[in-house]
């Protein structure tokens, strides 16, 4: 009865060793860590070399083709539709309209003198005159058809000088009416919003 448990205490102990007198494991050797600076191979040089010189060939021919510069943009503003604003013209400067009126009203004056001048001028050295003159003394007859020169009505001097007048009558009317079409507008906006103006870019 005394032997059994002898041999499971026997068994316990040739069991329960400790481990220290177990060989231990060595520890493995970590590998050396490769450098920040060789993370990212490097391409080599003959390849940068190329590409460099293909990026300049291509620019080199966008430069002597214009018409390949307008295609790649066209491409580029083919993906996307044009941009549009919409704009509301609120209010006109009167003093602004007013300058500008009168500014343009003088310009047309003159144009017009120096149109009937020339007009005219052209006229007397073509013979129109005489030739006037000359059918009227030839339908009428007499002595009072004799004396008849037609320009003493219609001259160069009486035609430049009605126009003249006339001149200056359009830039005060023009400027006149400009101004208060201005303040008629302002009033009309300040009622109704004004006019709506809608931009977009050209495509």
């Amino acid at each position: 009865m005394t032997e059994r448990p002898v041999e499971r205490t026997s068994t316990r102990t040739g069991l329960d060793r400790p481990t220290s007198e177990q060989p231990a494991s060595k520890p493995r050797p970590i590998p050396p860590a490769a450098p920040a600076g060789n993370a990212t191979t490097r391409t080599p040089l003959t390849e940068r070399i190329s590409a460099k010189l293909s990026n300049a060939a291509d620019e080199h021919r966008a430069n002597a083709n214009p018409d390949s510069k307008v295609a790649v943009k066209k491409a580029a503003q083919g993906s996307r539709p044009p941009r549009r604003a919409r704009l509301r013209l609120s209010r006109i400067d009167p003093w602004s309209v007013m300058k500008t009126a009168f500014l343009l009203s003088v310009a047309f004056g003159v144009v017009t003198i120096v149109s009937v001048l020339m007009v005219w001028s052209v006229l007397g050295a073509a013979g129109v005159w005489d030739s006037i003159n000359k059918t009227v003394q030839d339908i009428v007859g007499g002595q009072d058809a004799s004396s008849f020169d037609v320009q003493n009505y219609v001259g160069t001097s009486r035609v430049l000088g009605f126009t003249m007048l006339v001149a200056v009558i359009d830039v005060v009317l023009l400027t006149a009416i400009a101004t208060l079409g201005a303040f008629l507008y302002n009033m009309a906006a300040a009622l109704l919003g004004g006019i709506e103006v809608t931009l977009a870019e050209d495509s």
